[in-house]
């Protein structure tokens, strides 16, 4: 029974990794999952610089879900090269960097500073507020898109995902855009902007008054949004938003996803990855499936 899946060239071992920010780097959660038995990890955002992130409180629970406005907090990427890539080295499993950024320039520091190092795929996250146009996130506006596509794919070495807002009215148009542009991989979805206000202190349950909301509430959401962009583009697809058991990540795959990313599941559940595995692994089996790939759109 073949698990493997090919993207842009790079072979993992299976279908299942890890969603950005919800897994650290990989340490914290290494005494309940073992790394080997991941497809890859996804490193939680990296900068140029150390960000501090939004003031608290910046997380809430929410109906079916969570919202968090962490704001990226990180140490920066020679922080994160001298720690945790030598820890993540140990390990068969593939290592994904999220990348973060306030300009087209902070990217491009951090990409062109992770071409010399050991790590497999770069994952561009580019729901991030674009300071030099008021705030507005790099993934809501279709030019944007294929601009900053281009501009990363000068200084990258390794392949590029373009991690897709669902914060936008059509996202096939970002998707043909991030295409356009030369991306090689496309992941989604980020998080839905969401607000919450406790009414006994009438006030926002954030300090950043909005928050992404992730968790199983949006997964319905994101299995479509998938289905779509599977359907518009020609570019290998990690789909995620919500999957917490290996029936939502088949959901998922049969929609056009070569791979899943389990994110907020983990908070819940430190061992969601691993029962994600063996969970698509015996649903071959019951279903003789030999191969993974009679799975990925095979609902059209």
């Amino acid at each position: 029974m073949n698990m493997k899946i090919n993207l842009a060239g790079v072979e993992l071992n299976n279908p299942v990794m890890t969603a950005s920010g919800t897994f650290g780097s990989g340490e914290e959660y290494s005494e309940f999952v073992n790394l080997n038995h991941l497809g890859a990890v996804v490193t939680k955002g990296v900068s140029n610089v150390p960000w501090t992130g939004n003031p608290t409180p910046r997380i809430a629970e929410t109906y079916g879900g969570m919202m968090n406005a962490i704001g990226l907090q990180n140490p920066g990427m020679e922080v994160f090269i001298k720690r945790d890539i030598p820890f993540l080295k140990k390990y068969d499993t593939k290592i994904i960097v999220n990348v973060c950024g306030k300009t087209t320039k902070d990217y491009c520091e951090v990409v062109e500073r992770l071409a010399s190092e050991p790590v497999d795929m770069l994952e561009i996250n580019i729901s991030c507020p674009n300071v030099k146009e008021g705030g507005i996130a790099f993934g809501q506006n279709a030019s944007s898109v294929e601009a900053i596509t281009k501009e990363i794919k000068k200084y990258a070495k390794q392949p590029v995902i373009m991690k897709l807002s669902p914060n936008v009215t059509d996202i096939t148009e970002t998707a043909k855009a991030a295409e356009a542009g030369g991306a090689d991989v496309l992941s989604l979805i980020n998080t839905l902007t969401g607000m919450k206000i406790d009414i006994n202190r009438r006030s926002f349950a954030l300090a950043n008054k909005t928050g992404g909301l992730s968790g199983p509430a949006i997964k319905p959401i994101a299995v479509r949004m998938v289905y779509q962009v599977a359907n518009a583009v020609k570019l290998p697809i990690i789909g995620m938003g919500g999957i917490a058991t290996y029936e939502d990540a088949v959901e998922f795959i049969l929609a056009g996803a070569s791979g899943v990313s389990v994110g907020t599941a983990n908070f819940a559940n430190p061992f969601a990855t691993q029962e994600v595995v063996d969970g698509i692994a015996d649903y071959m089996r019951r279903n003789k499936i030999e191969d993974i790939q009679e799975l990925i759109g095979a609902v059209k």
